[in-house]
């Protein structure tokens, strides 16, 4: 049978354009008996914040593990996390949820492994860019990860938080965001991760020196390879 997908939405934004990622993918779908459910919940932007702003990991995972409850309640079978900063709880969140978790940053990893890619550029927030969430499972496959210099770091996190999260950026802050990415790219990197839901706002990706790799959309895709994994078994004819 088809498997019902559950979205545990953080930033309203970044959580859209997952949900319309999976939902161009489930339109292709030719047959309608194939086409996964999906269900999303959220709990408010500003509780994710706050926590982070206090570096509440625990709570960001009870949060988390609280959406995957509601969702299964739902009829989800599993459920997915389209922000790159939250998966740094995610490993507690797993604890005690009711359904299994597809884990992004894992699959960004295969896929840059995939691509013979050895020194990755990386842009998001600074949570993400000074912290572990790509640091740790990159390093362990043997590639070395490059990020923007402090000031450039953090007029990136300043344009995800005040600009990107509301759906809208300014065209100055894009043009400063590919100057970052145009660096990376000359310090000798062959991959950039846009480790922020948001960052297809602030690049476009015809613009980028660099090959892009979005977690998101490779998010996406792995949720309807998992939502399809048993249909053929469970398809009537």
């Amino acid at each position: 049978m088809v498997k019902h997908i559950g979205i545990v939405a953080v930033s309203p934004e970044g959580s859209a354009i997952c949900y319309r990622a999976i939902g161009r993918r489930v339109s292709e779908i030719e047959d309608p008996r194939r086409r996964p459910l999906v269900s999303l919940h959220n709990r408010p932007f500003s509780h994710y914040v706050a926590a982070l702003e206090r570096g509440d990991w625990p709570g960001i995972a009870d949060m988390l593990r609280q959406s995957a409850a509601v969702l299964a309640h739902a009829g989800a079978e599993f459920c997915i996390l389209p922000d790159n900063v939250a998966h740094h709880a995610l490993p507690m969140a797993e604890g005690g949820s009711p359904v299994p978790w597809l884990n992004m940053i894992d699959l960004t990893a295969d896929a840059v492994q995939s691509n013979g890619c050895r020194r990755i550029g990386l842009i998001g927030t600074k949570y993400v860019t000074y912290g572990s969430t790509y640091q740790t499972v990159l390093g362990l496959r043997g590639m070395h990860l490059l990020v923007p210099p402090q000031e450039e770091a953090d007029f990136i996190d300043r344009v995800i938080f005040n600009e990107a999260v509301h759906g809208r950026v300014k065209r100055e802050s894009r043009a400063r965001v590919l100057v970052s990415v145009r660096n990376l790219a000359e310090r000798g990197c062959d991959g950039l991760i846009l480790g922020a839901t948001e960052a297809p706002l602030m690049l476009a990706l015809e613009e980028s020196p660099l090959p892009v790799f979005d977690p998101v959309e490779l998010l996406a895709e792995a949720a309807i390879r998992h939502a399809l994994s048993g249909a053929a078994q469970g398809t009537t004819r």
